[in-house]
């Protein structure tokens, strides 16, 4: 049974652009979908957690809204963020998927039993996971992982009581 998923952000959460405005800040866009696959697995008692090699606020008041607690942005070592929060969440190796989808998220594979690649994800990534989304980073490739999380787990993606917000 999968209790924590790991999230890399860009190129899975968002679809690896980084736009800039006028005054130099990074803009990312989030897809919905992505979001409401969150909350279905938080529903369902999986911990989501953010690692990402890269911080900006706009990352952050989007975990904020999806109730994500665990955020570790601006990270270095993955892998060492990832065994942390595993030990201090008291979920195992064998417990844990971690999705990414380029060769700075191959730390996080160490750590996860299941492996999961957006499909748009760099050849090397797709030839080492567990599962393949249907869709792109960004694009709701979370919500099809999150559907198979579910999936495997023996939940249910259809009740939406328990979604709020």
């Amino acid at each position: 049974m999968i209790r924590l998923l790991l999230l890399d952000v860009d190129g899975v959460l968002t679809d690896g652009g980084l736009y800039y405005n006028a005054d130099g800040e990074v803009l990312k866009r989030f897809n919905v979908r992505d979001g409401l696959g969150i909350k279905q697995l938080t529903a369902a008692g999986v911990a989501v957690a953010i690692i990402s090699g890269r911080d900006s606020p706009v990352l952050r008041r989007r975990a904020s809204e999806l109730g994500i607690q665990h955020v570790h942005a601006g990270i270095a070592d993955k892998a060492h963020a990832a065994a942390t929060l595993q030990s201090t969440l008291g979920i195992p190796h064998s417990d844990t998927a971690a999705m990414g989808d380029d060769l700075p998220d191959l730390p996080l594979f160490n750590v996860a039993a299941l492996r999961i690649a957006p499909a748009d994800a760099e050849p090397e990534i797709l030839a080492l996971v567990d599962f393949v989304t249907p869709r792109p980073g960004g694009h709701g490739a979370v919500r099809d992982a999150a559907r198979h999380i579910l999936a495997l787990n023996g939940q249910s993606t259809t009740d939406t009581k328990r979604l709020h917000g």
